[in-house]
């Protein structure tokens, strides 16, 4: 099915700018941001249409973040991630030909509830669970759920977030490791949902409308980051991801 911009209403236009912003903020380390695309887009072009109609927006959001941020990335977790996020990748893309969507967001927001009241709890009592970020099983696990997040909604940010929370690393850090995470991630995905014939070249001409828009909402949440310490930070983080749980199951 063509994607025909003249059949899409002005209201949704102006959702679809917000969204794309939003994709802007996502990328400069406000992962849970990420629910405003994956809501609005799902919301304009049904859930399974709108990952591939988003995906190469990512990339472009995250080629941006990093060449702004990408000199303080921590290699290390990114190599940890990767293998497993990708063997999330083809779970995700097998299931997606027999999965229905209306198990995709509620799927995705227990997961990123879930992780973030753990971390929460460890938050408050720094005693618990005190090995089990550094351990392979956890790289493993996490990583298999990013790819799987990934590819039903491109909805990984606040799971990968959690993750590089969990382990401690610095807000720099912190977004340098996403930016180049994620590129990586996302070009992988590409083949994917090329071959769902989720990506067309209707839809990247679409795309190329809102690549100004990625790049201010960058460069908004990028200022914001600079203005705040780590605690507001990493506080900040898991309120975003709980409210996009919340708004996952719920909506």
């Amino acid at each position: 099915m063509t994607l025909d911009p003249a059949m899409i209403s002005i209201g949704n236009w102006l959702l679809l700018a917000l969204a794309a912003f939003g994709i802007g903020i996502t990328k400069s380390g406000f992962s849970g941001v990420s629910l405003v695309h994956v809501l609005i887009f799902a919301y304009v072009f049904g859930a399974k249409a709108s990952t591939g109609v988003v995906l190469p927006m990512l990339i472009v959001g995250d080629t941006m973040a990093m060449l702004m941020f990408g000199q303080h990335a921590d290699w290390g977790y990114v190599r940890r991630m990767f293998p497993p996020a990708i063997v999330g990748v083809v779970a995700a893309w097998l299931l997606m030909d027999v999965m229905s969507e209306s198990y995709y967001r509620p799927t995705i927001g227990c997961i990123i509830l879930g992780l973030a009241l753990v971390q929460l709890t460890r938050m408050f009592r720094e005693d618990w669970f005190a090995q089990v970020p550094h351990s392979e099983l956890f790289a493993w696990g996490m990583g298999i759920l990013v790819g799987i997040t990934t590819m039903l909604a491109n909805a990984a940010g606040p799971v990968f977030g959690m993750f590089l929370i969990a382990i401690g690393l610095p807000k720099k850090e912190f977004v340098g490791t996403a930016a180049w995470f994620f590129l990586l991630l996302n070009v992988v995905k590409i083949p994917f949902s090329w071959n769902l014939g989720l990506i067309r070249s209707d839809t990247l001409a679409l795309n190329a409308i809102f690549l100004p828009l990625i790049w201010l909402g960058l460069k908004a949440g990028s200022s914001l980051v600079k203005k705040i310490d780590q605690r507001g930070f990493e506080v900040g983080i898991i309120i975003l991801a709980v409210i996009s749980a919340a708004s996952l199951l719920l909506l």
